[in-house]
């Protein structure tokens, strides 16, 4: 992979890292505990609330390890092995890591 390929993939790492960084912060800013006072709301009301309440933690677990991903993608492009499966060393197509550029494997080693 040339250094043209591996900037514009460092770039897009960039524009993903901040995007994910600002839903994270929205999410913190309007995340408060469920409310648990039955004269306000009803039993349903409640369930609804906290259920939807995991699903917004469950969604910023997952934002979290997209964040890991992509600063291990920035460790492997400033160390020089961005783009090479961690598993055989062989080269990860470029058509994978446009479609996921946090990919470590590639599409061989990964269906193993």
């Amino acid at each position: 992979m040339n250094e043209t390929a591996i900037e514009e993939f460092r770039q897009k790492l960039l524009v993903l890292k901040l995007d994910l960084q600002a839903q994270e912060a929205t999410f913190k800013d309007i995340c408060q505990p469920v409310e648990l006072d039955q004269a306000r709301v009803g039993r349903l009301s409640r369930m609804d609330a906290m259920q939807s309440q995991q699903m917004a933690l469950e969604s910023s677990r997952r934002r979290q390890q997209q964040l890991v991903k992509i600063e291990g993608s920035m460790r492997r492009i400033d160390a020089g092995d961005y783009g090479y499966c961690f598993i055989c060393d062989e080269e990860i197509d470029v058509r994978r890591l446009a479609v996921d550029p946090t990919s470590t494997r590639c599409i061989t080693c990964a269906g193993k």
